[in-house]
């Protein structure tokens, strides 16, 4: 998972998923009505394994804790996740990004690539895309030019007052956070 995908999950999220192996596989068994057999089955190990990281007697191995953390992800707050989204999508976001950007512009400027620290309001347009870019399964280049376009015209060129024929690109992305 990457920088923005994980950005978005934190923006889509009220409360964290629980941190411990006993407590996200207490959540799977009550998500599955109670069936230690149900997820057992759903991670590919057996009943006995599942009520013994539920004691917490045993520690899963890593694939099997990967595992387990994927399947909490997938279902942790399903409601909050909706709601977040359709608002982000219908009012846009509040992008806190730090990263190097790099530059093409008319002559006389300087192309050279610089850091800097944003903090800019995108409209839903841009969660629209980046959503669906998300769940077309694009990676984190996908969605890094995404974002770096919705910056161009939105904070560089200030939506077509300033600096036009200016192109702008992420080329190292140090930290992000959405506000949604």
């Amino acid at each position: 998972m990457g920088e923005i995908d994980e950005g978005l999950e934190r923006a889509e999220r009220t409360r964290p998923i629980p941190h411990t192996v006993p407590a996200r596989v207490r959540y799977l068994v009550k998500r599955a009505k109670g069936s230690t057999r149900a997820v057992a089955d759903e991670l590919g190990v057996s009943q006995r394994t599942v009520q013994r990281w539920l004691k917490g007697s045993i520690s899963p191995k890593p694939d099997a804790a990967r595992r387990i953390e994927e399947r909490v992800r997938a279902g942790w707050q399903p409601g909050v996740r909706r709601r977040v989204r359709r608002r982000a999508e219908e009012q846009g976001f509040m992008l806190h990004i730090q990263a190097r950007f790099g530059y093409t512009a008319a002559g006389g400027s300087t192309d050279d690539p610089r850091e800097r620290l944003i903090t800019q309001h995108l409209p839903g347009s841009v969660a629209r895309e980046l959503y669906a870019a998300r769940d077309a399964g694009a990676g984190e280049s996908e969605q890094e030019r995404i974002l770096a376009g919705a910056l161009q015209e939105h904070y560089f060129k200030d939506r077509g007052r300033r600096a036009e024929g200016l192109t702008a690109e992420i080329n190292d992305l140090g930290w992000l956070e959405l506000e949604i």
